[in-house]
């Protein structure tokens, strides 16, 4: 199994229509055949500047893959992450 997790945050103001935009176009990486537990987070510790969080599971390293190379992947991180996050942490696990 792989957690696929990324903290971020947007360029754009809290509770804006684009914040809301950015957030519900993400959906789309849900209905990914290999993506499972796919959640949305609101960061709440004061530790760091990030916003949001997205974490979500793979079976495997081919499943994780294939996500990556989905065009629904491919488009949001083009169209929309690229242009629209200003920063973030990406970091993915394996169980020990």
């Amino acid at each position: 199994m792989i957690r696929h997790t990324v903290a971020f945050r947007l360029k754009h103001e809290a509770g804006s229509i684009e914040e809301a935009g950015f957030l519900k176009d993400a959906l789309v990486l849900r209905k990914i055949a290999s993506v499972r537990k796919f959640e949305q987070l609101r960061q709440t510790s004061p530790k760091n500047d990030f916003t949001f969080g997205f974490s979500m599971e793979f079976d495997d390293q081919a499943g994780y893959d294939a996500y990556n190379a989905h065009p629904d992947h491919v488009a949001f991180v083009r169209d929309r992450w690229m242009p629209e996050v200003e920063s973030f942490l990406e970091i993915d696990y394996t169980n020990l």
